[in-house]
């Protein structure tokens, strides 16, 4: 007969019984030998992680926020600083400008057009232009004389600007201070002068 045979049936009288493989071998223990102890599981995975999936990064969105914020605060610091500069530097310049037209046109003997173009009028009614022409001869200065300015204040109040120069005016022979107020909103003038020699 020649009937197939289960392989777990014993075959014919003289012939081994067919076998199952072996098992798969288990992991040792880590404790000691013969011990329990924990056996060995791989990594720990968090759940819904895959096998061989690397975790994801962290998001840094948070830092990037924080980081952002500071920048913005020190821009607009730095901006600050650069426009606070640029405006009492230019209202620095323009006083020193105007003290230096002044100056000029007072040195080259130019007294009628100082006097009408830079003194606010609250000034001109207190000093005549004749007691300032006969004021500014009295000084002698001439061709040699060279204005220097060495200190010069601006200041702003609820729009009013004010700027005050000091300095000397530098003559063969002699020198005279100098020192000047200018006020105003649109427009800076004179509100008060003294010119006098050097002692």
């Amino acid at each position: 007969m020649s009937s197939s045979q289960d392989p777990y049936q014993p075959g014919p009288t003289g012939s081994l019984p067919q076998q199952l493989p072996p098992p798969p071998e288990q992991p040792a223990p880590f404790g000691p030998a013969g011990g329990t102890g924990a056996e060995w599981a791989g990594p720990s995975k968090l759940p819904g992680e895959l096998r061989g999936e690397r975790p994801r990064p962290r998001s840094r969105r948070r830092l990037w926020i924080i980081l952002g914020s500071i920048g913005a605060v020190l821009l607009l610091v730095v901006l600050g600083v650069v426009i606070l500069v640029n405006v009492v530097g230019g209202a620095a310049s323009q006083a020193k400008g105007l003290a230096d037209d002044f100056t000029k046109k007072v040195i080259a003997g130019d007294t009628s057009a100082a006097y009408d173009d830079y003194l606010d009028p609250a000034l001109q009614e207190q000093l005549s232009k004749e007691a300032f022409m006969s004021g500014v001869r009295s000084l002698g200065m001439d061709g040699s004389c060279r204005p220097a300015y060495n200190d010069v204040k601006v200041a702003t109040d609820n729009g009013m600007k004010s700027a005050e120069v000091a300095g000397q005016i530098a003559c063969t022979g002699k020198n005279v201070d100098l020192a000047y107020r200018f006020e105003g909103k649109d427009r800076l003038l004179m509100t008060s002068i003294k010119l006098r020699p050097a002692s």
